[in-house]
């Protein structure tokens, strides 16, 4: 990929490249858009083909960001960090010390937590060098796994969406069919068997499928089969694209609604999507649980007051369905467009607000 054409077509502020020999840290730190705030975003360790692929996974998550937090109300940009190696095997203390050193240098500009491969004990390490860091034990005052609070969320938002399909969003006698079985995913499960909805799971990790079969009478599938399911909601909360060509087709679910990132592989999809009829929750809006939750931190954590937030994304999904109702525009781009009008409000108060001063210092 062509890097700096890649960051002018979507407007990146910043890429850093970091290493260090003796910890052998590669990790990429992206920042997309600090007009609302320094930017947030989790840190994710994994396996790349290439050094490319993860410049490219760090770029895309990033811009991500921005419009998380900008559609959840924070006072945040985007941003993401890569660290490029297994996080079963290359793990060390002064791997994240000494990315926790490259994060101080940005003198505030990222905040990063956690993300895929790397753990609450991770950004333990990372705040021995700095306090750009959320997601830390709750013995220094942080919220620690965000895990529950994403699942909280996204429990939410798929009650939103049976609201706008069903005109009632209680999933009592409902069949939902949940792909991954992480840790989100365990947690959203026991919400939704609570409420007494049937459930229908997959994931490549047959112990974590044992787990939910045990805990909640649900019912496995094979990894491939879960899109053929005839259900009535489908909640992706494993890997990203897999709404696509060939699975939309498979499709039965009337709602899409789920913790993944990136659950459309094009654009394209969500257009497909809307004119089948299907309620899609934009993944960014319905998965922002947890970055609610760790932003809280930067003001002295305090859990009600971080859970009053995160209830807000039922209302967000609510205005999103009504604006794609009204407009017959798809879901995805009724969600970008009220993230992007908060960045451009912002930008241009803070650049009158700037000409203000100028006129003043210039006596006019």
């Amino acid at each position: 990929m062509d890097i700096i054409k890649y960051m002018e077509k979507y407007d990146y502020e910043q890429l850093v490249i970091c290493q260090d020999k003796a910890s052998g840290l590669k990790a990429i730190i992206a920042i997309h858009d600090t007009t609302l705030g320094p930017a947030l975003g989790g840190c994710r360790m994994w396996t790349y083909a290439t050094e490319a692929d993860a410049i490219e996974d760090a770029l895309r998550l990033a811009r991500g960001m921005t419009y998380k937090n900008a559609a959840a109300g924070l006072n945040l940009g985007g941003g993401k960090t890569v660290i490029i190696g297994d996080p079963f095997k290359e793990k060390n203390e002064e791997m994240f010390r000494a990315l926790g050193r490259f994060i101080q240098g940005l003198n505030g500009r990222y905040i990063t937590a956690e993300d895929v491969g790397t753990t609450v004990t991770d950004m333990d390490l990372i705040h021995e060098e700095t306090n750009y860091v959320t997601g830390i034990s709750p013995a220094f005052g942080s919220s620690g796994n965000p895990s529950p609070v994403t699942a909280y969320g996204v429990y939410l938002g798929i009650k939103a969406a049976a609201k706008e399909a069903y005109g009632i969003d209680q999933l009592e006698g409902r069949t939902i069919a949940v792909q991954g079985l992480g840790n989100v995913a365990y947690t959203l499960c026991e919400y939704l068997h609570k409420d007494g909805a049937k459930l229908v799971v997959t994931d490549i990790n047959s112990n974590a499928v044992s787990r939910v079969v045990e805990a909640f009478g649900a019912k496995a599938v094979d990894p491939s089969d879960i899109y053929k399911q005839d259900v009535d909601i489908f909640a992706p909360c494993a890997l990203g694209a897999i709404i696509n060509d060939d699975t939309i087709v498979q499709l039965k679910a009337k709602i899409i609604a789920g913790s993944a990132n990136n659950q459309l592989k094009e654009s394209r999809h969500g257009q497909i999507l809307h004119e089948k009829g299907i309620i899609y929750a934009p993944d960014y809006v319905i998965n922002a649980g947890g970055v609610i939750n760790v932003a809280d931190e930067l003001y002295g954590y305090n859990h009600d007051r971080a859970m009053k937030r995160v209830e807000t994304i039922y209302d967000s999904l609510t205005k999103i369905f009504r604006i794609s109702k009204e407009e017959d525009i798809p879901t995805y781009l009724a969600a970008n467009r009220l993230a992007e009008q908060r960045i451009e409000r912002v930008a241009k108060s803070r650049s009158q607000f700037l000409q203000n001063e100028k006129n003043i210092l210039n006596g006019r």
